[in-house]
């Protein structure tokens, strides 16, 4: 049987994680849970070491401290494809993801290689978030869109699921970002690829407890991606750009 890997990188998500690993297991039997904590001050990390004793679908991977999420999710899709993945889900911690969801993100990889669960695909699928906060994050993928030249409609979003094969032909060493523009990277990348890309309509529901992990960093970087890859894109089309 195929296995798939649920990614999840923790930082002070004590509250979440037992009731969150509970539902996604309950979901398919295929699915495998990974838990990259950084060194939570919460215990997360004790936490998830007891899950793990408790059933040995959940798999834990501990960081020495906060390093950021898209090196969290590097250092987690490694150490999945080393567990032997079939496929690798990208989920957030805070139960803004909804587990319900996974099956029908396990139907739909066996006809794509990248299946992204969408925020904007029908409208605007967003619930409890200030408008700041929508504007914010809608105003980026218009702007991604925009500077890239990508189709997706939610290239920020961070609910997805990968085929393994799609992963082993990305080189993680040159993705080097985080938060929002480790979403929009990974999918330029997958593009780049040429990879049979999906969006799957989902209802974003805002954290139910905990501290978002926004911040203007992670906006700046962001913005500054977009246009690294833009000239990325520009020398491959040159003659001798690289390969």
């Amino acid at each position: 049987m195929d296995t798939a890997y649920v990614v999840i990188p923790t930082y002070n998500e004590r509250d979440n994680l037992r009731p969150l690993t509970e539902r996604i297991l309950s979901q398919h039997q295929s699915l495998r849970i990974l838990i990259v904590d950084d060194n939570s001050p919460d215990g997360t990390g004790q936490l998830a070491d007891e899950l793990a004793r408790e059933d040995s679908r959940i798999q834990v991977l501990h960081r020495p401290g906060k390093l950021g999420l898209g090196s969290a999710y590097r250092e987690g899709f490694r150490r999945a494809l080393d567990l032997g993945a079939n496929y690798l889900i990208e989920m957030d911690a805070d139960f803004s993801h909804d587990p319900a969801v996974l099956p029908l993100f396990l139907e739909k990889i066996a006809e794509y290689d990248l299946v992204i669960g969408s925020r904007y695909i029908n409208g605007i699928s967003v619930v409890n978030w200030p408008l700041r906060r929508l504007m914010l994050s809608y105003g980026a993928n218009v702007y991604t869109r925009l500077i890239t030249g990508l189709t997706i409609m939610d290239c920020t979003s961070g609910f997805k699921c990968f085929r393994r094969s799609l992963l082993e032909r990305i080189d993680l060493d040159r993705i080097t970002s985080d938060g929002y523009s480790f979403q929009i990277e990974m999918h330029f990348r997958c593009a780049e690829l040429g990879a049979r890309i999906c969006e799957l309509p989902i209802i974003f529901i805002d954290r139910r407890v905990g501290q978002s992990k926004m911040s203007k960093r992670i906006v700046r970087e962001a913005v500054l991606m977009v246009w690294k890859l833009k000239l990325d894109s520009l020398i491959l089309r040159l003659p001798g750009g690289r390969r």
